[in-house]
């Protein structure tokens, strides 16, 4: 070989290693200057396309949560031609989990490390390295069909293995910032959600002739659906709501807080319980999906003749101990959950307490709370501890039944939200 060839070799050589240089260069100072990643997942590719020659370039990122089934969140696909998309096979992936080296092939039909993997598109060629993390795969970096002769040479292998160890930390970095951001955003919505549901609940609850009422409320997370509330509708009626809505945590808060306005503002308007149910229902139905609904019961008081009229849409029977007989009786008023059915329909039910008397209502998280057997508390548990402790206090009974209910499902997760309201006739 004479001096000119060999000096025209080492010129193409040079001017190679100084455009990937360049590229590399180029690549850090903007995957540095963004935090966001899919604009650095982008330009990674962009730039691997272009530096590589080839049609077509993706990343998929391993999805932490459930990396031992190799689930993938494929983030970007860039194409430089008309071809076929091409999404990277689970099996491809696998290989890669495996092996943490980098997969070249330029027959890949034909290949036999890959018989029997069906693939999407018509791919010749196939490039892919690992993004390691202290040898653990984050992500594949993958590049389709060369250009020209269309086989990938070594320089492309080491030079996309370059760009791969490169952005593996910039790439995992970015995600982790994304996480935080997300976390950040709904912890903000928790805050705002709690700060709803709490203006849910009633400050302190009124101080009646003849009655003494308690109550609390536990979500289940950090928000929940059940909401409960004593309004003054006449100088002479109380009217006692306890409501649960479907699901739990923010969508049930949400749809808690329309469930509430929609039946206060009935409350206010119309005496009969039938009609606030009624009326309420039919303004639901227009307002939020079919799917959800509300379980509710009402329960109008009149201190002065110690009746308590109830009402049910779908909600837990309460239980009535009589302090004359020392008996707990389940009162069995039937009624539509509201948002089930067009027209709404329950029943309703007076009773007339005497001093010592108590009407426990609840929630469905009380009487369906699980312990490590999976047994439900159940009623008959709930009427025993009402039974037992009756003679207390109105807010020494509501604590009994919480400790109670929290002795049993001690080591269990709470599942539901917990409503109890207790009301204790008084001399």
């Amino acid at each position: 070989m004479d001096q000119l060839s060999i000096l025209q070799g080492e010129n193409v050589r040079l001017r190679k290693a100084v455009e990937e240089l360049s590229l590399l260069n180029d690549l850090s100072r903007v995957i540095s200057s963004t935090m966001s990643l899919d604009v650095i997942i982008d330009n990674i590719i962009k730039r691997a396309v272009k530096a590589v020659h080839c049609h077509q370039g993706m990343i998929t990122l391993v999805d932490e949560v459930s990396p031992n089934s190799m689930f993938t969140l494929i983030r970007t696909l860039d194409s430089s031609s008309n071809h076929q998309q091409f999404h990277l096979n689970q099996n491809i992936l696998g290989w890669m989990m495996i092996n943490k080296k980098p997969l070249h092939s330029d027959d890949f039909h034909s290949d036999t490390r890959f018989s029997g993997v069906k693939v999407e598109g018509n791919i010749k060629s196939i490039l892919c390295v690992p993004l390691l993390i202290k040898n653990r795969v984050i992500g594949i970096l993958a590049l389709f069909d060369k250009k020209e002769d269309g086989k990938f040479t070594e320089d492309d292998v080491r030079l996309l293995s370059i760009i791969g160890t490169q952005s593996a930390q910039v790439l995992e970095n970015a995600r982790l910032y994304e996480q935080e951001q997300k976390k950040m955003a709904m912890e903000k919505e928790l805050i705002a959600a709690r700060e709803v549901q709490t203006a849910l609940l009633p400050n302190q609850l009124p101080q009646v002739a003849r009655f003494k009422f308690a109550a609390k409320t536990i979500p289940a997370k950090e928000i929940g659906g059940d909401f409960y509330d004593i309004i003054q509708v006449h100088d002479d009626v109380y009217e006692i709501i306890i409501a649960d809505v479907a699901g739990k945590g923010l969508s049930a808060a949400l749809l808690a807080t329309l469930g509430k306005g929609v039946l206060c503002s009935q409350v206010v308007q119309h005496n009969s319980l039938l009609t606030q149910l009624k009326l309420s229902n039919h303004i639901l139905r227009g307002s939020i999906p079919h799917k959800s609904f509300i379980t509710l019961l009402l329960a109008a008081v009149e201190p002065e003749s110690r009746t308590v009229t109830i009402a049910n849409a779908g909600h837990c029977y309460p239980l009535l101990y009589d302090s004359k007989s020392q008996k707990v009786e389940t009162i069995q008023v039937k009624g539509f959950a509201l948002n089930l059915a067009d027209e709404h329909r329950t029943e309703v039910k007076a009773i007339t307490m005497n001093p010592d008397d108590c009407l426990v209502l609840y929630s469905d998280g009380v009487d369906e709370a699980q312990n490590i057997a999976q047994e439900f508390f159940g009623i008959e548990r709930l009427a025993d501890c009402v039974r037992k402790n009756a003679q207390s206090s109105a807010d020494m009974l509501l604590q009994k039944i919480m400790d109670e209910v929290k002795i049993f499902s001690k080591g269990v997760s709470q599942v539901d939200d917990i409503t109890l309201l207790v009301v204790k006739a008084t001399e």
